[in-house]
Order: structure tokens, then C-alpha cells, then sequence
């Protein structure tokens, strides 16, 4: 039987990824850094793995045929479980929104994953995966993209406390990672306040321009545009219970919103297409849970890709939105 193993299984993604393959009857491995955490959640296959543990982290990949990490920052945790899953050849996935950990894979992996026969998928979460698959999909049906804008409006974003530690992370960055005239950007980029136009209900928003996910690195890699920009609503981090939702309960976590927009703008017009749906969450743990048993049907080539490139961006928008994950809105032609 094929092996999923869930690194950070304790933590609030790694559960709701471990309880959506156990209810697709997969076989499941919890993993992370924490024996007594681990046990306590009651599953028979339980492995425990310290980051500064090498063998015992290729333990963990030799075990399994797919590892889905779940335990950020990524920039700190993600080399350790990336590295082990290439030496113990199991595919790798991981829920990064960090752009330096993006690319390092992309730079440092894809010949090693090659020669171990796995495919390994960063980002493949809420901000950045999801992104780079909409903008995928909406890129097809536009020819000569002069601009992809990838929007996010969130209300009641509750984070963890990885999640808070990431967003530390990223806005104190400035070492940054852009998109434009055709090339990779690099050094700091002032951000600006711009206005974005989401379709009804939402409507007109004020927007952080650009925040430094990574669809600046993925979507080049598979639709052709001059410009990639990645926009998140100003509200989204004054909201007053963004950075203080560390111990919350499940359910209140689950009460977030979302439409997530990508807008491709070319001379001869343009298309966009949105994602609308509840707990972002749980939307990232499906969208991984799906990559994963893709991986495992051996849908995708070996390397190193994003959502987009690996998989087919409408099948797999389409499979999620059956799914419940949010409700989908693509371009006709997509």
C-alpha cells in the first residue's frame, strides 16, 4: 500500500492533511519533532523525526512514498525534510510560501531529484500554490500576457503560531524576488497601496503591492507574461485577531474567507478567473492531500515543480472545487 508521511502532524495543517487522507482510506505516517504530541494523536504509525536528525529523518523518507511537510517557517525547516526526502527517494511536498525556500529547491534540487526518480512540489499550499494554479489556468486562454496579478482578499485570517512566525519572516525581508520585463527582479521593492478590482460581492480593495509569495518564481515556469505580481488586501494584517489567534480552537480557526483572483492582461485583452471559499486552512490541506495522491499515481515528472507545472491547473482547480474546497470561476475557455 502506498505511504503518505506528514511531517508537523501535531500542528493545525498537518492534522487536517492527516485526517483528509485517513478519510480517503490512505495509509498514514505521523511525523515531527515531538514523540509524546505524536502519540497523542492516536495513529498506529508514528515516527518520530528531530530536523537536526539526519538518519532519522531519511528513516522517515525511506518509509514512505510521499512526504507532505507541513511544519514552517520552511525557510528554517524545509532544507532538513527536502534533503532526506532525495536520499531516501520519496516524493516531497511542502505548504512554503517562502520565496527564497521556493527557488532554492528549483536551483539546488531538480538534477537530485531527477537521479532519485522523485518530484518534489513547494508551495503547494493557500498563498502561492493556489496562485500559481488559477493564474495557470487563466494564463492558457490569453496569448502575448503582458501582466499576471494574483490577488488575495482575506477576512478573518487567524494565524498559527508558524504561520505568524512566517509572516515575520517575509515582511522583514528585503531581499525580494520579482517578476518583470520578462526576467527575474532581485533587491528590495518598496511596497506600494494599490487597487485591486475583485468581481461582486467583494469588489474594489485596497492591496499590499507585491507581497513576496512565490508565484513570482512558479508561474514563469509554465505560462509565458512579462510581469507576475502577487497582491494581498491591506486589511488582511490590521484585522485585530491576525497575530493574536495563536491558541485558538479549531473551529474558530475554520471561520476565515477568502476569493483569490488572477487577472492576466495582454494588448489584445484579457481573462481572470477567482477561487471563493471558507478556511483557508483546510483548502491548503486539500490542495496538498490531492498533489500527493497524484504524485503517488504517477501523474507528474520527476524534478522539481510548481502546482501548475506539475499537474493540469483546470483538472486539478476542478477536482478541489468538487472537493468543497471553494467554489471556482474560470474563464470559458479554460
Amino acid at each position: 500500500m502506498t505511504v503518505f508521511a506528514i511531517y508537523g502532524a501535531t500542528g493545525h495543517t498537518g492534522r487536517l492533511v492527516a485526517a483528509d487522507l485517513t478519510a480517503r482510506g490512505k495509509d498514514v505516517v505521523v511525523s515531527g519533532r515531538d514523540p509524546d504530541a505524536l502519540a497523542a494523536l492516536g495513529y498506529s504509525r508514528v515516527v518520530p523525526a528531530a530536523l537536526d536528525d539526519p538518519a532519522a529523518l531519511r528513516a522517515l523518507a525511506e518509509a514512505a512514498d510521499v512526504i507532505i511537510h507541513c511544519a514552517g517557517p520552511f525557510a528554517t525547516t524545509g532544507l532538513p525534510l527536502a534533503t532526506a526526502a532525495v536520499e531516501g527517494g520519496c516524493h516531497y511536498i511542502d505548504h512554503a510560501v517562502e520565496v527564497h525556500h521556493v527557488k532554492r529547491l528549483f536551483d539546488d534540487f531538480a538534477e537530485p531529484a531527477q537521479r532519485a526518480g522523485i518530484t518534489m512540489l513547494p508551495s503547494v499550499s493557500f498563498y502561492g500554490g493556489l496562485g500559481d494554479l488559477l493564474a495557470g489556468a487563466v494564463g492558457r486562454v490569453v496569448p502575448g500576457i503582458e501582466r499576471i496579478t494574483v490577488a488575495y482578499h482575506v477576512t478573518n485570517w487567524m494565524m498559527t503560531h508558524g504561520a505568524v512566525e512566517t509572516a515575520r519572516l517575509l515582511f522583514a525581508d528585503t531581499d525580494r524576488i520579482g517578476y518583470e520585463d520578462g526576467q527575474p527582479r532581485y533587491g528590495f521593492v518598496e511596497p506600494r497601496q494599490a487597487i485591486f478590482a475583485f468581481p461582486p460581492p467583494v469588489g474594489p480593495r485596497p492591496m499590499i503591492a507585491p507581497v513576496p509569495f512565490p508565484e513570482a518564481v512558479t508561474v514563469p515556469r509554465h505560462t509565458r507574461t512579462r510581469a507576475v505580481e502577487a497582491q494581498l488586501t491591506a486589511h488582511t494584517f490590521a484585522e485585530e485577531q491576525a497575530f493574536a489567534s495563536e491558541q485558538v480552537e479549531p473551529a474558530a480557526r475554520a471561520d476565515s474567507r477568502f476569493m483569490i483572483a488572477a487577472q492576466a492582461l495582454a494588448a489584445t485583452g484579457s481573462a481572470s478567473g477567482t477561487l471563493t471559499g471558507r478556511d483557508l486552512w483546510s483548502t491548503a490541506a486539500l490542495a496538498s492531500v490531492e498533489a500527493a495522491v497524484r504524485l503517488t499515481e504517477g501523474t507528474a515528472k520527476s524534478g522539481v515543480a510548481s502546482p501548475a507545472e506539475a499537474f493540469d491547473a483546470v483538472d486539478f482547480l476542478h477536482s478541489l472545487a468538487a472537493r468543497g474546497a471553494f467554489e471556482l470561476r474560470l474563464p470559458e475557455q479554460a
